[in-house]
């Protein structure tokens, strides 16, 4: 059996879990769970397992520096640079063009926490099973909770190793949320794929006749630099950009699902990031990290500081940030809206 080619996509603009995240420095390259960033877990994944190549990274040039020194041994890797940002569908498009036609390729992004690397593993070996009989694929995060904050997968009819999509449906109400959890018929849309190569594209060119065109002549008339390939900056300037989902999946009369409960989580927001580490907690369900933290009367609060003290007093469900010369304290529903603040925006 042929390896997987992981495909790892780098983006986002470090606005969700600003001050720590920067436009300079965004998440997948922050060590947030652990020693390593989320980037490198991500590598780490699937390396050294046969049954994997050697991975491909999709990211912008500003941080392709940043991505090679994270790498480890890339002599055996290959960094796609973009040379503008046009969301998923023409990321993925992008490798699936630099690949073999029959080639497996699984796509994740870069700043997901995973706690269950193994069970990761399992998910994508049935989801490349499905994709090797084009079908296109998504993993179905098994949800634990009513999360209103991620789109769902309806479980259709049973396939070899997963499910037919029944439907896609939006980031719900929690009423509606409520429903699908209860219902155990829904799976949360983790943004993890699986497709053959060469069936991706005639897919694209199906649903997106321009933007499967223009990557195409973007990567005719790109160039190779060491590891690094850089498609052709005008082409693909002119894509107008969409995500894989809008583009492809909700369009494909194969879209498939594999089931997967691996500790998942997108480390979202502040919020999101306190329940990853939710083991390092208190009694109190408290989490400090960094330098000097003081917490009396405290539950629930994540405290985090490069530097000066924090102190806090009789505090529920908060999370206090300290990063450089910015403060930031938000309550757990706030957390979704850090990334619209002015200091955030504007970097």
């Amino acid at each position: 059996m042929t390896a997987i080619h992981p495909v790892i996509l780098c983006g986002g603009s470090g606005t969700r879990l600003w001050p720590l995240s920067r436009k300079s420095l965004p998440k997948p390259f922050l060590p947030l769970v652990s020693d390593e960033t989320l980037f490198e877990q991500a590598v780490r994944r699937v390396a050294g397992d046969e049954r994997f190549a050697p991975p491909m990274v999709v990211a912008g040039a500003a941080h392709g520096d940043l991505i090679m020194a994270q790498l480890g041994d890339a002599s055996a890797s290959r960094l796609v640079v973009e040379p503008c940002a046009r969301n998923t569908a023409p990321a993925i498009a992008l490798a699936a063009a630099l690949l073999p036609e029959d080639a497996v390729m699984l796509v994740c992004p870069s700043d997901h926490h995973i706690a269950d690397a193994a069970a990761f593993r399992s998910a994508a070996l049935a989801a490349a099973q499905l994709a090797r009989q084009d079908y296109l694929v998504s993993f179905g995060i098994a949800p634990d909770r009513p999360e209103t904050g991620y789109g769902y997968l309806e479980r259709g009819e049973p396939l070899p190793g997963g499910y037919a999509i029944a439907r896609f449906v939006e980031k719900p109400d929690l009423a509606r949320a409520q429903e699908y959890l209860a219902s155990g018929q829904f799976s949360w849309n983790g943004g993890i794929f699986a497709f053959r190569a060469g069936h991706l594209l005639d897919e694209l060119a199906a649903h997106r006749p321009d933007m499967a065109r223009l990557v195409k002549q973007a990567v005719a008339e790109g160039r190779e630099d060491g590891v690094r390939f850089l498609p052709a900056p005008a082409p693909f300037a002119a894509i107008e950009g969409d995500s894989i989902d809008y583009a492809v999946m909700e369009n494909t009369a194969r879209a498939a699902m594999v089931p997967a409960s691996m500790g998942w989580s997108d480390i979202g927001n502040w919020a999101a990031l306190a329940d990853a580490l939710a083991d390092a907690a208190d009694v109190h369900g408290n989490v400090a990290r960094g330098g000097t933290v003081n917490l009396d009367q405290c539950s629930g609060v994540f405290a985090q500081t490069d530097g000066p003290c924090i102190s806090a007093v009789g505090l529920k469900d908060v999370s206090i940030i300290v990063s450089g010369n910015e403060v930031l304290v938000t309550t757990r529903e706030g957390a979704q809206r850090v990334g619209k603040l002015p200091g955030a925006v504007n970097q």
